[in-house]
Order: C-alpha cells, then structure tokens, then sequence
C-alpha cells in the first residue's frame, strides 16, 4: 500500500492499530476478576497468587525490551502480527491450561504480548498520521486501552452473571459450556485477539519504516542505539520521555482504582458488587479520554497538560483532604476522585503516548518509545508495591497528598521542559530539537 492509500483508509487502519491498545487493557484489567476463583481453585498461597499476577509484568518487561530492536530489523507490522499471535495463544492457553505451571506460562506469554503492543502500537500511528492529525490518532491507542479495561470489567460481571454451566450443551459446546467462570473470563480474550491477528494482516507497513530501510537512511537505521540517546541532541527528549511515563504512575491513579469501590460505597451509591463499581470507574476513564482526542490537535499538548496535571494535583489534595477531615462518606468525596479522573484521562494518561512518540528522530523512535515505555512499567511495579506501604505507614490522605506532590512536579517538568508540537512534522521537531542544542 502506498501513503496515499493509508491516507484514505486512515480510519480503519486506526482502529484495526488501536485493537493492540484494546487488547493491552483487556488483559490487564481481566485478571482483576479472576484473581479470587484462581486462588480459590489451585488453593494458592499469597506468593504464589503474588507470581500468578506479576509473571505477565515479567513477560511484559521482556517483551518491551526485544519490541524495539524487532520492529526496527522487521518493521511495524509484522510486530504487530506477532503481538496478535501472542494475545491469542496468551488467551487460549489461559483457557483451556490446566495446570497452575502452564496458566503461568500463559500469563508470562500475554505479559510478552503487551508489553510489544504498547512499544509497536503508539509508534506505528505517530508515524502514518498526518502532522495534523497525529495527536488524536495516537491518543486513540489511551482510548482503546480504556475501553479494553472497561470491556473487561463488563466482560467479568456479565460472565459472572450468565456464564454458569448448560447443561443442555452438547460435544464441543458442552465442554465450552461447562468449563470454569474464570476460564470463560479469560477466553473472551480471544475474540478480539483473532480480530487484531486478522485486521493486522491488511493494514499496511509504517512508511516511515520503509523510508528508514531505504537508500541514504540504511546507515542511520543500522546505527541507531540505545547509546545514542544520551547524545546530546536528545537528551532534553530523553529527558522528557523518562519523566513523563514516571510521573504518570506516581500520579496516583492506581490509589484511585484500589480505592474504587469503596469511595463510592461511602459516598452512598448503591452498587451490588465491586464488579459494576469498576464499570462506574472504567466507564468515566473512558469519557473523559475523549476530550484528549477532541483538543489535543487543536489546544495543544502543552495546555492540556499543564491543566491535567494542575487539576489533577488539586484533586489528589482535596481528595486528601476528605479523608482527613473524615469526610469520606459523601459527594464531595466522590465528586474529588471523578475530578481527578477527568484530569488524569485528558492529558497525563494519553499525552505521555504522544509526546514520547514524536519528539524523536526516525532511526532511534522505536528505541526511545521502548525506553520509555519500560521505565513506565518500571514505575508501575514500583508503585504497585509502594502503595500498600504508604496506606498503612502514613495513611490515607498523605497517600494521596503524596501523589499530588508528583502531579505539581509533572506540572513543572512540562512547563520547564515540553515544547508545543501540533501540527508539526516530525522534521520540523527534530529540526527544532537541533536549535536548541545550538
């Protein structure tokens, strides 16, 4: 396909790109599910229901560290074919494995999956997006990914509801029928791994790429390296690509997630299970992304920034605040996390994603959106471990005056340090990276 043909299908070549996203939010947020009926059935102990989750961020880190060499030697979308594969077989061995050794082989293998689908997804729609589209066109891999997680959380409650045993199943469909809920929670995985695999195939490659492995470029494409960026053309970018992605999880957001259901049980909503509270959260994450992509090509990365992390500061510290005073049980207290929500959705969530993959040269993009991106699973691990500690040692309100803290630091971090980047190619920000150094 030429550019021109991309350029025409550009829709659909999104959305078949952004399943990648899809499935990145899927299988991360499924297992939040299935964790207490896999317990429950190979009657784990707490290090090994700790392995049973960590094993796919193992995968997961794996994954993002080969993701960026592979997608410069064989190109963007057959990286994508290869992510498709893994998500599928990821799904199906969690599925149908029966003993607990291979579902964590399964596990490590959907770690592997995405953590190559969030390098080679965000990388592949900065580079066939038009300068002027490039912004929303990336940041509907954040939608996808939302929407994977809200799929999931509905996925888990309906299956949970109306997925028991059928008996009047016969052969294949009695055994599809009669398998475990949580095994069912996992399979529904499947569907949009197979739609991904089959969508990807038709799509076709980053021109991008193809410009890098041609004539003058073939020497900048064999020597691009990890080493290069800390040279010192780049090493504002590198910069900002590390402190974004770290800032983006010590924002809070997990503390918001973890604190979910029961926020909105104090503040009177009656919910029956923690299952439709997850809908609530994941449904808010998901309309509020949107925003990202109505005006970040028309207000900027910078603005939408400034005030995510801003509002989003202010919210943690208000949210604080409510837990201090003993507040926690009414509106306001509600009102202070779908504030926060909304901040995070529109601008520290996505913008990450864009900013990360257009600030830096052809031949070391896929390598620094890897970085990146592995120093944000980095800081995911570290505050997934961290955040318990500070519940229980400082509390709950110096939690999350603590993450407001990170929020005012991102806030100055992009004040000090991001330069504005709509509608600019991706020559004019290289070429403006290089002024800067002069």
């Amino acid at each position: 396909m030429t550019r021109e043909t991309t350029a025409g299908n550009l829709p659909l070549v999104t959305f078949i790109a952004s399943l990648g996203g899809f499935l990145f939010g899927f299988d991360m947020a499924v297992i939040s599910g299935i964790l207490p009926f896999v317990q429950s059935a190979f009657n784990l102990d707490a290090a090994q229901q700790g392995w049973f989750v960590s094993s796919a961020l193992a995968g997961c880190i794996v994954g993002v560290i080969f993701a960026s060499d592979l997608s410069d030697r064989i190109g963007r979308k057959k990286l994508m074919v290869l992510a498709a594969l893994l998500f599928l077989l990821a799904a199906a061995g969690c599925t149908f494995f029966s003993a607990f050794s291979w579902l964590i082989g399964a596990r490590i293998l959907s770690g592997l999956a995405v953590g190559v689908a969030s390098t080679v997804v965000p990388l592949y729609l900065s580079e066939i997006a038009p300068d002027h589209k490039r912004g929303r066109l990336v940041t509907y891999y954040q939608l996808a990914v939302t929407i994977g997680i809200f799929t999931a959380y509905l996925s888990n409650a309906l299956i949970l509801q109306y997925g028991q045993s059928e008996n009047n199943a016969t052969g294949f469909f009695y055994f599809i029928a009669n398998i475990a809920v949580w095994r069912k929670m996992f399979g529904a995985g499947m569907l949009p791994a197979l739609l991904f695999l089959l969508g990807v195939t038709i799509i076709p490659e980053s021109p991008r790429w193809h410009k890098q492995q041609k004539g003058g470029n073939v020497a900048t494409a064999a020597t691009g390296s990890y080493r290069q960026l800390a040279a010192p053309a780049y090493r504002r970018a590198l910069l900002i690509g590390i402190l974004l992605p770290l800032f983006s999880q010590f924002s809070g957001i997990n503390a918001i997630i973890y604190y979910g259901p029961t926020i909105l049980h104090n503040a009177g909503i009656t919910l029956s299970n923690s299952f439709m509270s997850q809908l609530f959260f994941g449904a808010a994450n998901v309309a509020f992304t949107l925003i990202a992509i109505w005006k970040v090509d028309s207000l900027g990365r910078r603005p939408l920034y400034l005030w995510g992390t801003a509002g989003a500061a202010v919210s943690l510290a208000l949210t604080g605040i409510c837990f201090y005073a003993g507040a926690a049980n009414g509106i306001y207290l509600l009102l202070c996390v779908l504030a926060f929500l909304a901040f995070f959705a529109f601008s520290i969530g996505p913008l990450k994603f864009v900013i990360a993959a257009e600030i830096f040269p052809d031949h070391i993009r896929a390598k620094a959106l890897s970085f990146s991106i592995m120093v944000m699973w980095v800081a995911d691990t570290i505050v997934g471990q961290l955040t318990p500690m500070l519940l229980m040692g400082i509390g709950t309100a110096s939690t999350f005056w603590f993450f407001a803290v990170f929020c005012v630091l991102a806030f100055i971090t992009v004040y000090k340090l991001v330069p504005e980047t709509k509608g600019q190619s991706l020559e004019q920000i290289q070429a403006n990276w290089n002024n800067l150094t002069h």
